[in-house]
């Protein structure tokens, strides 16, 4: 199974959780900017992005990214993470709507999310949920 991890980071948090996500799948992880495959080619993904401004993917390369590759999301085993310093996760719960609208199936039903930085203990379950994702 075709795997990618792909990320925005602006503290280092959503980096971080990529990296544990990739360790899981056996992968490296890529930050969007640096992302130049073909969505269509992957049988699974794992997007990561923070929160921004008011609860929103960030909004100046990742949803323009984002944004651009829904439509090849159909069918396809997804996995969302990120990190927040404030809120409620509203953000994730939209980008679930979003992803579950696009035909994609969300790999532990849900997004995860950390405040801040992940623990050792949130670490290890990006891994496994990295795992999952990769069918492993």
């Amino acid at each position: 199974m075709k795997t990618a991890v792909i990320y925005w980071s602006g503290t280092g948090n959503t980096e971080a959780m990529a990296k544990a996500v990739a360790e899981g799948v056996g992968t490296d992880a890529t930050s969007v900017s640096d992302f130049t495959g073909d969505i269509a080619d992957y049988d699974a993904i794992a997007f990561g992005c923070p929160a921004m401004g008011d609860e929103v993917l960030e909004e100046g390369e990742f949803e323009p990214f984002f944004a651009g590759i829904e439509s090849k999301l159909a069918g396809k085993k997804v996995m969302l993470f990120g990190s927040y310093d404030w809120g409620t996760g509203d953000w994730m719960r939209s980008w679930e709507q979003r992803v579950k609208a696009d035909g994609a199936e969300i790999i532990g039903g849900e997004g995860y999310i950390t405040n801040l930085d992940a623990n050792d203990t949130e670490l290890g379950e990006l891994r496994e949920l990295g795992k999952k994702l990769a069918g492993q």
